[in-house]
């Protein structure tokens, strides 16, 4: 065997025994599980992927889909998992009918999308040939809630497992599904107004699932049992001082971390407050004030004692807090912020003492991560929902408009290549084994 296979395969030998001493199912061989990659931080190393491809250069295969979803693909076993929506709709004086009967202002009518059913499913393709060799139909929904215009039905990234699947469609259900007889294990649905669609993915933490359930009417934090859908602990958000509930909902995305002081925590973003819990009580540990934002969808990212987030809506702010702290750390955890030009659909890449960030509408910028001060910026055009990717020494950013922009990272960036693919990128690559798996609203595309 290659010197270079041979590690490979030392590394995924020590990586299994180890998730097997912390009691995680190790069966499953899964280089992508979940939304921004293993560690959930979009951070890709001991990977060679092209520098430059479009629709027919360096494409192993192209597959395209019916439906419409924004969830990333995740990988395990040879077998690329993505959730899906078939939306049926509606003539525009059905329209109408469905947003008067949903309760929604007149006002907010040319905002909202709207469907008169959908089916939301999963679908499995082959990682070699790109052949679609399952469509696992989950549910059906008559008439589902409005959402925006930007967001889709089935935008929460699945979790892989071990042997199961997770999918969530916020409101609308949370399946596990088994991946080799393809059955649903368990379904719950924990009712929810979204107000503009579901947004946060799941999260696997050991024995437990954990969503984030921030809605217009209600904002918690669950934890279930990934075996039964049991709910093992469910615990409410801070309070809140927003007028209504538009202001307190979010579609953010845990992380887990476990601080300099040995503390395992579940880092759970919110609007108005980012609060850590003790994972295995739901018991809050520490919380700190950052403002008035709301509809939070960037993933928090955590490096060297300091977690760093996005504020999301309302004027989005990049914050570096602490996490060695307890109760409210407001007034003693907050390293810096930065006040303006921050995303509210991207998240954040922290690396090497940097943190890279794409703003919706095109200006990516660096900073450092002691002081927050700006180390460079550049305007590189289009409009930007899919997180970014740093792949070894480059970062990859796709945009709405379906071009794939890379800088080289680091304080000295350069803008290196410019890819062009069709259809919008909405959700997030997967990067492993020197390929890329990049989904667009038109198809799905394996580049190596």
């Amino acid at each position: 065997m290659p010197e270079s296979r041979t590690h490979k395969a030392l590394q995924r030998i020590v990586a299994a025994a180890t998730l097997s001493i912390l009691g995680v199912n190790a069966a499953a061989e899964s280089p992508w599980p979940q939304f921004r990659g293993p560690a959930g931080d979009g951070i890709v190393t001991d990977c060679e992927v092209p520098l430059t491809f479009s629709d027919s250069q360096n494409v192993t295969w192209k597959t395209e889909l019916e439906g419409k979803g924004w969830s990333s693909p995740v990988v395990a076993d040879g077998v690329i998992w993505l959730t899906n929506s078939i939306e049926v709709l509606p003539t525009e004086e059905e329209r109408l009918e469905i947003l008067k009967a949903s309760g929604v202002e007149e006002r907010k009518f040319k905002q909202l999308a709207v469907a008169k059913s959908i089916r939301l499913q999963l679908l499995a393709l082959d990682l070699q040939s790109g052949n679609l060799l399952d469509t696992i139909e989950l549910t059906t929904v008559e008439p589902p809630d409005p959402i925006h215009p930007l967001n889709s039905f089935a935008s929460p990234t699945p979790v892989i497992d071990g042997d199961y699947i997770y999918c969530h469609f916020g409101t609308y259900g949370t399946h596990c599904i088994d991946r080799a007889t393809k059955k649903t294990v368990w379904q719950r649905q924990l009712p929810l107004e979204h107000g503009v669609g579901p947004g946060s993915s799941p999260f696997i933490d050991g024995p437990r699932l954990v969503l984030i359930q921030d809605g217009m009417d209600r904002q918690y934090v669950t934890a279930l049992d990934k075996l039964t859908g049991s709910t093992i602990w469910e615990t409410d958000r801070p309070e809140m001082d927003a007028p209504t509930g538009d202001q307190k909902k979010a579609y953010c995305t845990p992380i887990k971390i476990v601080d300099p002081q040995g503390r395992p925590q579940l880092i759970c973003m919110g609007s108005q407050w980012m609060v850590a819990y003790a994972p295995e009580s739901g018991k809050e540990i520490w919380r700190v004030r950052h403002g008035k934002g709301f509809s939070v969808v960037p993933r928090p990212v955590y490096a060297d004692g300091v977690v760093y987030f996005s504020t999301g809506f309302g004027k989005a702010q990049l914050w570096a807090v602490g996490v060695d702290g307890s109760g409210d750390v407001t007034k003693s955890h907050v390293k810096w912020t930065v006040l303006s030009g921050i995303p509210t659909k991207p998240s954040p890449l922290v690396h090497d003492g940097l943190i890279y960030v794409i703003g919706d509408s095109g200006i990516a910028r660096c900073f450092d991560t002691k002081n927050g001060e700006e180390v460079w910026r550049k305007r590189i055009g289009g409009k930007f929902s899919a997180s970014p990717l740093l792949v070894n020494d480059r970062i990859y950013l796709g945009s709405q408009e379906g071009l794939v922009t890379v800088l080289s990272a680091g304080a000295d960036s350069e803008m290196i290549a410019e890819n062009q693919v069709s259809g919008q990128i909405m959700a997030s690559p997967a990067v492993f084994d020197n390929m890329i798996i990049l989904r667009t609203s038109e198809a799905v595309y394996r580049i190596q």
